[in-house]
């Protein structure tokens, strides 16, 4: 019901936005509205706005929704009704205004998403880690630093950090300058001078890129988040909230450090000592064996009892100019990657496979609904930039392949004729129905629907 509920709440905001754009500056250029519709099909619900000129409905089919202006289409063409006021008739108005009527659906988008984003970072926060560091990497520039599990990098070159982003921000700023280091330590501040090391990493889409490491992660405390059913911890009495200070008598200070060691006994049996409600407690367990890859790509045996780290991360509140600024700079950020992502599908540089339809956001939708609200906010701000941006392509039957046709009339002087435009929108709604059925058939494959027919 959840993910349901999710689902129709995501797509409804998502529409009505998308919508809206359309519907306001239509009449902010004068342009009469006929029909505001959510949804598509059979109207399950209409009433006569205030005027009676527009029309407002709610359709059975939630996948989308329309404004129908007044004289779309020019009676000079063939198309529309000769009873449209010209003074109301969409296509008799400027060229830019057009522009500007059809471009405003994703734009409204595009700004939900900032709006989103800005609230969140206003309201609830930003995460944020600290600037602690975890496990250092032997013989990295951390380590050759004389840096430890623990410090806390206070400043980089005299400019204060206080977060795991300001620290790797300014890193990365200078590339592989030597960094003068300020840290906490057992009270006391001290300095040291780190030149970073530099080093390819594989972004989301596989792609190599250069970065200037420091050979350290962030710290994140022992402490369970989740315990796994069936697993060594769950049968030996972990709980999730517990901090593990100890594993055979070697003092525990990080989470990296504790996975580190579990990895390497499995079979064997492991004494943790924990702290649960203020108490020390002794709890015995043998890790599970299981196969997985190191980092030469080798087949090792690792083990595991079945815990999950606890979420470290803490937010802080931005002021809402900075709050808009960051929702702004977090929306393109987010439009980059969605447009690499989609032509790098195009290219073929992504398999198919990774297209998604309604089933897979309204599964992701549920699952970040019951993370909590914060999730569920950002999933829809990040699905609106994909709507826009999908809106946007040069594809007749969505906006960008309006907005292409504009193009042309202002490259040509005059539009395309109707017939055309007929032609090319039957076409795209072709290729769209095409790729509407092919996404769901990859939701469907996700969740293994067809097993049922083999």
């Amino acid at each position: 019901m959840t993910t349901i509920v999710a689902f129709v709440v995501v797509i409804g905001i998502l529409i009505l936005i998308h919508e809206l754009g359309h519907f306001v500056v239509a009449r902010w250029m004068g342009v009469g509205v006929d029909r505001f519709s959510i949804g598509f099909g059979p109207v399950l619900l209409r009433w006569k706005g205030k005027g009676k000129e527009t029309e407002y409905c709610l359709s059975a089919i939630p996948m989308g929704g329309y404004v129908k202006m007044m004289g779309e289409e020019s009676p000079l063409e063939g198309g529309g009704s000769g009873m449209v006021d010209p003074a109301k008739s969409f296509s008799l108005k400027p060229l830019w205004a057009r522009f500007l009527i059809v471009f405003a659906g994703p734009g409204m988008n595009f700004v939900l998403a900032a709006v989103i984003f800005a609230a969140v970072f206003m309201i609830l926060g930003r995460p944020v880690l600290p600037s602690t560091l975890g496990r250092i990497r032997d013989g990295g520039p951390a380590a050759q630093a004389g840096l430890r599990t623990g410090d806390r990098i206070t400043a980089v070159d005299g400019i204060r950090v206080a977060y795991w982003e300001d620290l790797i921000n300014a890193i990365q700023a200078e590339g592989g300058e030597t960094r003068h280091i300020t840290f906490a330590r057992e009270g006391r501040e001290e300095r040291t001078a780190l030149t970073p090391a530099r080093t390819m990493v594989r972004d989301i889409f596989g792609d190599e890129r250069e970065i200037w490491d420091i050979g350290a992660r962030p710290f994140a405390p022992a402490k369970i988040g989740e315990v796994s059913p069936g697993y060594p911890a769950g049968k030996a009495g972990l709980r999730a909230g517990d901090t593990v200070v100890a594993l055979d008598g070697v003092p525990v200070l990080s989470w990296d450090e504790l996975a580190e060691a579990i990895h390497k006994r499995a079979g064997k049996r492991t004494e943790l000592i924990v702290e649960r409600d203020g108490k020390s407690l002794t709890v015995t367990v043998v890790p599970q064996p299981f196969k997985d890859r190191g980092p030469s790509g080798e087949e090792v045996e690792i083990g595991r009892i079945g815990i999950s780290p606890a979420v470290a991360v803490s937010y802080v509140r931005s002021n809402p100019i900075v709050a808009v600024g960051q929702g702004v700079l977090r929306t393109w950020d987010m439009t980059v990657l969605t447009a690499v992502g989609l032509w790098k599908l195009v290219t073929r540089q992504l398999p198919a496979s990774t297209i998604g339809g309604p089933i897979q956001i309204a599964v992701v939708a549920g699952e970040q609904a019951k993370q909590g609200f914060t999730s569920l906010a950002f999933f829809t701000a990040v699905i609106s930039v994909n709507l826009a941006l999908l809106n946007l392509l040069p594809v007749p039957m969505l906006d960008g392949g309006h907005l292409f046709f504009f193009v042309i009339e202002g490259i040509r002087g005059r539009p395309l004729s109707l017939k055309k435009r007929e032609v090319a929108q039957q076409v795209g709604l072709f290729l769209l129905l095409l790729l509407m059925v092919f996404a769901v058939y990859n939701d469907l494959s996700r969740i293994d629907f067809f097993r049922f027919f083999k």
